[in-house]
């Protein structure tokens, strides 16, 4: 097989371009690549200062100090290791600047390139980038460490005893501020964003992140619209509708709300209440709930195909992670032994255990909020003095309710956060990616029984299991569970869920851009003695700060303290702004059918989340080590178990929540319009009184559950009966043949929409490929490239080995015929 290197070259032109799932998120202003063909290896610059920094405190007594002891000790391990170790001392702090020698790059490189997945990597391919070069070195100082007392100690340990106070990777000035131009600043929130740029300084898992909520905020634009749409429907024929003329129109009296204090009130009274229920609960919000599970699988088909696009063109496709840990660990240490996969049943067996003892605890907090409501209604009724509150009591009681669990909400997660990555050191993975794949998932599952624990409840629960007049469900015997509206309880449930995601991301927002700037701020008046200082050097490297140039001492201090005096980053950093995006993207999806306005709050929310993201990680906190990854990891299948989550919560929302079944049966079984007759007159008239049932005051079930001053209207006049919202027979309470019907209706409709809504997320899977044929073919083209290389370079090879062996015969030949002659003289 002949080999022309000209023709290749000249097919390679023709055949590589840049992927046209990238020119299409270019196109739509996703990203801003400025039409340029995305390069696999990063741009290389010759670092100004370091690799890494740490930091530690100067202490009064050094040499008689532990601390500077095992610190003296850490860094003679890094020596050893042939790292380069600078010292700068001032005030109370001194910096210890590393270095990595080429060497350590070169054996890097060699590895990657006799390794079974990563041997398409950039690196390999020229000259290592800087931010490969930081997360070698951080890579190796994660993993040294010191004997003391017979026990090793590594970095994290060091820390926690104040050894070194902190550690970071330094910003790249010109780099920094081309991103601050381009990306991170509030100017730029309708722009496309610069992914590649982003992965040449933070790493391919940071633009990632970026790439994917980009295309996220990008796909809410038209469930935004068709959302507001169904709100405008609602808002369009509210006025008009039969079921609100007859809620504002009614004389009909309804039982109290609570004990001693509520008294019988009119239906009338709760007419905006129904008002705002219509807006919500229409038609159309059937359609909208089918149409977002469909999306949400369209979202995560074309974000897979998009991924394959950019991680082809970076040429990490084939990347693994276990086996870059591998190729670390042999850098770090030659001599090192592989961690064995190891498993065992004790321990998965209490991580399972402790686990469902820590969803109880969180089901048990919700069951607390529902105890709360329930008192604070009794409360808000009876001690009260504005009457607003003492008509509205049940409704300000949901609306506080709501506030406390964001609160519950704010603190769990944290707790949820110790808890699982006590659990996650518990299964003693044998991989950093294990372990993150293993934190990642118990900490989703603990924050999602956090918020929507409490939804759940007030989703499926609420005014279902509060009884009836004269056998009420009572908490410990005294007070009433909470009834729903007689227009339905969906309402209640968008309160909630509009309170909870309103205050999570005004408030997160907010504290997540002050509390980084005001401390930058004040770093800014620490150090501005080193800026004056600074100012009298006029060296020409330090000046312009070109590639290669080294800074003088005076400048590297003040580089030093502007990085040190950033906020703090490390391995959650990230995790975190993924768990924000991954809850968000929860309450969009799973309970859309009660607010088809929770995804235009989540396009509002997201575009200032872009740019908020970009300026803490480029301006406000510390550098991110860069992190290599060809996908978003584990956060993929908890997006597609949200997805199918999301027709099952939404289907039983309409089933179950709404009142679409029942005025469906109402209106083709029960109403004017049954059996297909035509009266002349509305087919919903006569709905609301339909769903009512009457309890009479004379029966003494009922007369022991109210007082006769609660049977007194605020009129002054006395009734004998009243009504509250059931299928239930007026004489004995049981149940009425309506009520089964429109429980088989609610079970028919529930069936059927999950399969129909299922089969659509089936074939929209399918109808989107996950990697696009640009890819597929490109990977062909460059596996061709390899193979051939790998064939030229032995052919190479062969061809010296066996001139050399020419050579020696013909010399041993040459020899052998002198001897020869020599013989016969």
């Amino acid at each position: 097989m002949d080999w022309d290197p000209g023709s290749f070259t000249m097919k390679r032109k023709l055949g590589h371009r840049r992927q046209g799932s990238i020119d299409l998120l270019e196109t739509i202003g996703v990203v801003n690549e400025n039409g340029n063909e995305i390069s696999s290896v990063p741009p290389v610059q010759s670092h100004l200062t370091f690799d890494f920094v740490l930091v530690a405190k100067i202490s009064e007594e050094e040499e008689n100090n532990q601390c500077v002891r095992k610190q003296k000790a850490f860094i003679a391990a890094l020596k050893g290791k042939n790292l380069k170790v600078h010292r700068f001392r001032d005030d109370d702090k001194v910096f210890y600047c590393i270095r990595a020698p080429e060497r350590v790059f070169e054996t890097y490189r060699y590895l990657l390139k006799v390794s079974d997945a990563c041997n398409w990597s950039c690196e390999q391919q020229g000259t290592i980038p800087q931010s490969t070069r930081i997360r070698i070195v951080d890579f190796i100082l994660h993993h040294t460490c010191i004997d003391s007392e017979g026990v090793s100690e590594y970095l994290p340990d060091l820390m926690k005893k104040n050894v070194f106070e902190t550690h970071f990777c330094l910003h790249e000035k010109r780099e920094q501020k081309e991103l601050k131009q381009s990306w991170a600043r509030w100017s730029a929130c309708f722009r496309g964003q610069p992914i590649t740029n982003v992965r040449n300084y933070l790493g391919e898992k940071v633009a990632l992140y970026f790439l994917w909520l980009g295309w996220y905020t990008f796909l809410l634009i038209p469930a935004s619209v068709i959302g507001l749409i169904v709100f405008l429907y609602g808002l369009a024929f509210y006025k008009t509708s039969p079921l609100i003329q007859e809620v504002c129109q009614s004389n009909v009296i309804m039982c109290p709300l609570c004990d001693i204090s509520c008294k019988v009130w009119e239906l009338s009274d709760t007419c905006m209440y129904a008002k705002v229920s219509l807006l919500f609960d229409n038609e159309g919000t059937v359609a909208f709930a089918m149409f977002m599970a469909v999306w949400a699988t369209v979202f995560l088909e074309f974000w897979k195909r998009h991924r394959s696009s950019y991680v082809c063109a970076w040429k990490v496709f084939d990347w693994c992670e276990e086996e870059e840990e591998l190729i670390l660990e042999i850098v770090n240490n030659a001599r090192c032994e592989p961690k064995m996969h190891i498993h065992s049943y004790l321990r998965s067996t209490i991580v399972m255990v402790l686990a469902t003892l820590m969803m109880l605890i969180i089901i048990g907090l919700t069951h607390a909020l529902v105890v709360f409501r329930v008192i604070a209604t009794v409360l808000l009724a009876e001690n009260s003095s504005w009457p607003v509150i003492t008509d509205n009591s049940q409704t300000v009681a949901l609306m506080l309710g709501a506030v406390l669990h964001y609160i519950t909400i704010t603190v769990m997660t944290r707790v949820n956060c110790t808890v699982s990555m006590k659990l996650s050191e518990i299964e003693n993975k044998h991989s950093h990616s294990a372990i993150e794949r293993s934190f990642t998932v118990k900490m989703f599952i603990f924050q999602f029984f956090t918020m929507f624990s409490s939804l759940m409840y007030t989703a499926f629960f609420l005014g279902r299991i509060n009884g009836h007049p004269g056998g009420y469900t009572r908490l410990s015997g005294i007070w009433r569970l909470e009834e729903c509206h007689p227009s339905g309880c969906l309402t209640d449930l968008f309160i909630q869920m509009s309170i909870i995601m309103v205050l999570k991301q005004t408030f997160n927002n907010i504290f997540e851009y002050a509390g980084p700037w005001f401390r930058r701020w004040l770093n800014r008046k620490k150090t501005q003695k080193l800026r004056r200082r600074c100012l009298k050097c006029y060296k020409k490297e330090c000046m312009s700060a070109k590639e290669g140039s080294e800074l003088c001492e005076n400048c590297k201090l003040e580089d030093l303290h502007r990085n040190y005096g950033l906020i703090n980053t490390d391995s959650f950093s990230l995790f975190n702004e993924f768990l924000e995006m991954v809850m968000q993207f929860s309450f969009t999806t799973i309970f859309v059918a009660a607010f088809p306005l929770a995804p235009l709050l989540a396009l509002l929310n997201n575009i200032i989340e872009i740019r908020l993201d970009a300026i803490k990680m480029v301006s406000l906190e510390r550098r991110l080590v860069p992190k290599k990854a060809n996908n978003i990891g584990v956060w993929t299948e908890v997006l597609e178990a949200i997805s199918v989550l999301a027709v099952i919560a939404n289907g039983l929302v309409i089933g179950i929540s709404s009142d679409f079944i029942p005025r469906l049966v109402y209106k083709y079984y029960y109403g004017p319009c049954a059996n297909g007759s035509d009266t002349g007159i509305d087919c919903m008239v006569g709905y609301i009184n339909n769903t009512l049932s009457i309890a009479n005051i004379s029966d003494k079930r009922v007369s022991e559950d109210f007082t006769q001053n609660q049977m007194v209207t605020y009129s002054g006049i006395n009734v004998t009966h009243c009504s509250y919202r059931d299928y239930r027979s007026n004489e004995d309470f049981s149940l009425t043949n309506q009520f089964w019907v429109i429980l088989a209706a609610r079970l028919i409709f529930i069936i059927m929409f999950e399969h129909v809504v299922v089969i659509f997320k089936c074939v929209a899977s399918w109808f989107v490929p996950t990697s696009p044929l640009d890819v597929r073919n490109e990977r062909l083209f460059d596996k061709l490239r390899r193979l051939k290389e790998e064939l030229r370079v032995q052919r190479a090879q062969h061809d010296t080995l066996t001139k050399l062996n020419e050579n020696g015969n013909v010399k041993r030949t040459s020899k052998q015929k002198k001897t020869n002659k020599l013989n016969s003289m």
